[in-house]
This record gives C-alpha cells, sequence and structure tokens, in this order.
C-alpha cells in the first residue's frame, strides 16, 4: 500500500493552503480582471457607438457617412483591445502560478528572451505587417467598402485584417496586400469627390450669355430629386478656363458623393449639350474642317 506524500493530515491541510489555494486565487483574480476590463471596454466602445449614431453627428458628416465609420472604427478597436487585454491578463497569471509552484523563472524568461529575438528576427515581415494593420485601424485609413489605391492594386476592400488588405479591382481580380508592403494609400471614397467637367464652345460665342445657360442647367441638376441627394454642394462655374484654336472651355466643378463623381459629370455634360442645341451655342470647329 502506497504511502502518504504527507506525515499528518496537518500537514497535508498546511499545504493544501498554500501553493494550491494561491494558485487558485490568482486564476479567479485574473478570470475577474479579465471580466472587468472587458466590460469596461465594452462600455468605452458602446459609448463610442451611440455617439456615432446620435444627433451630435452633423447632417454633412451623416451624407458623407462618417458615423457609419466611426461605428465601425469603434467595433474594430474594441475587438482589438478585448484581445491585447486577454493575452496581458493571461501571461501574467501564467507567470505567477509558475512561481507558486517554484518553477525557476529566472532560466526560463532568458530562453524566452533568447527565443523570442530569434523569433523576431525571423518574422520581422510578420511583425511589420501586424504593427501597421494596427496602426491602420486606430488611424481609420480606410475601411472595408471603400476604394483605394495602394500603388499595387486600385479597388474596393473586402477585408481588412491585421495582416493582410484584401480589395477586388474594376476586372473582378482579388487582391491580398500585406499591411506592411503598403508605403502610400489614396482612399477615393473618404469624404467627398470632387468632379471637374470641361465644357468646350466655339470661341465667338458670348462667355457671359454661355455661362449664364450653363448655371441654368446646373440649377436644374442641383434640385433634381435624382441628383441632389448625389450633391454634397451645388455644381458651380469656375469660368472661361482657355480659349485656344477656337475653341472655349468653360470649367464646371461638381463637390459629389464619394464614387458618383463619374455619374453626375455625365448627367450635366448631356443636359448642358440639350441646352447648347436648345439656344443655337455652336460647338467647337472640326480640328481638320469637314469632311468632303
Amino acid at each position: 500500500m502506497g504511502r502518504m506524500p504527507f506525515s499528518t493530515w496537518s500537514e497535508f491541510g498546511t499545504w493544501l493552503l498554500g501553493a494550491p489555494l494561491l494558485i487558485l486565487v490568482t486564476i479567479l483574480i485574473a478570470l475577474i480582471t479579465r471580466w472587468l476590463a472587458h466590460r469596461a471596454i465594452g462600455t468605452v466602445v458602446d459609448n463610442a457607438v451611440r455617439r456615432a449614431e446620435s444627433n451630435k453627428v452633423t447632417g454633412a458628416e451623416k451624407l458623407l457617412g462618417f458615423d457609419t465609420r466611426r461605428r465601425q472604427r469603434a467595433l474594430t478597436l474594441g475587438s482589438l483591445l478585448r484581445s491585447i487585454a486577454t493575452f496581458v491578463i493571461t501571461t501574467i497569471a501564467i507567470l505567477t502560478i509558475m512561481a507558486l509552484l517554484g518553477l525557476p523563472l529566472g532560466p526560463l524568461l532568458a530562453s524566452a528572451g533568447v527565443g523570442g529575438v530569434a523569433l523576431g528576427f525571423g518574422a520581422q515581415s510578420l511583425v511589420k505587417d501586424f504593427l501597421s494593420g494596427i496602426f491602420m485601424i486606430i488611424e481609420d485609413q480606410y475601411g472595408v467598402g471603400d476604394v483605394i489605391d495602394t500603388g499595387e492594386a486600385t479597388g474596393t476592400v473586402e477585408e481588412v485584417t491585421l495582416r493582410v488588405t484584401r480589395l477586388r479591382d474594376a476586372n473582378g481580380v482579388v487582391w491580398f496586400i500585406r499591411n506592411g508592403e503598403i508605403v502610400r494609400i489614396g482612399n477615393k471614397s473618404h469624404g467627398w469627390a470632387m468632379s471637374t467637367i470641361d465644357l468646350q464652345v466655339a470661341a465667338t460665342e458670348d462667355p457671359g450669355r454661355v455661362i449664364a445657360l450653363i448655371e441654368e442647367v446646373l440649377q436644374s441638376v442641383a434640385v433634381d430629386e435624382q441628383w441632389a441627394p448625389k450633391l454634397v454642394e451645388p455644381p458651380s462655374v469656375a469660368g472661361v478656363e482657355s480659349i485656344t484654336g477656337g475653341t472655349m472651355t468653360i470649367r464646371v466643378f461638381a463637390k459629389c458623393l464619394p464614387g458618383e463623381q463619374f455619374g453626375v459629370a455625365r448627367e450635366i455634360r448631356e443636359r448642358e449639350k440639350a441646352m447648347f442645341d436648345t439656344a443655337g451655342v455652336k460647338l467647337p470647329p472640326l480640328p481638320y474642317g469637314p469632311s468632303s
């Protein structure tokens, strides 16, 4: 029959109230701390989401989608902070339990340090991608649904992780780009887009008369139920841009929602052409004259 590791029940009780109890208390404290940290992070995130959805967001910001971006950014940061809190609390709890068990932490930490240095040299690109992903999320450089230009590819963002960004270009090709390799980003969906429209007429036309006709068309576009929601500001005439080779170019600016600038420009050109035809405004002469 096996022998008891303790000579008396009193020694067993003393041991039981020592390391095992402290380990249990450590685990309990870690769980409570993790719950409190997640609850605090959740409260902050919920407040941020409520502020994004409240009336404190101006009408212009809602029109540009800033409230949605703030909500997505708050949720993403909340998930990241919860993961970091769990990792830190778990690591501290494990080290504390190892110390209570009498394990030598000095050699273990030294080995872990050497291994961490070796791993760091071998995984520099992974660490670079991870840190770049964190800063992209914190700085809200772009989000899912944005059209961005990364230098390597231009397309619509379908997914953003801490390591890679996935986007689909106009041809349907899916690109996976490591965050650490993105040197510059052009976000074509953030805020607003400017449509620059050059309208050309014959140089012999009266600029004042032509500009008045153009402004009349722009006003009709600005109050149109279909096109008004796509405009951030009413379109405006900048004036005569150039007069060359018998052609007078008048420039128009239209500040639109992201992605709507192309449709707005086409609509303005179509209406201006119809107005010029009705008012008898002459178009520029052909570069080589009429064909015989």
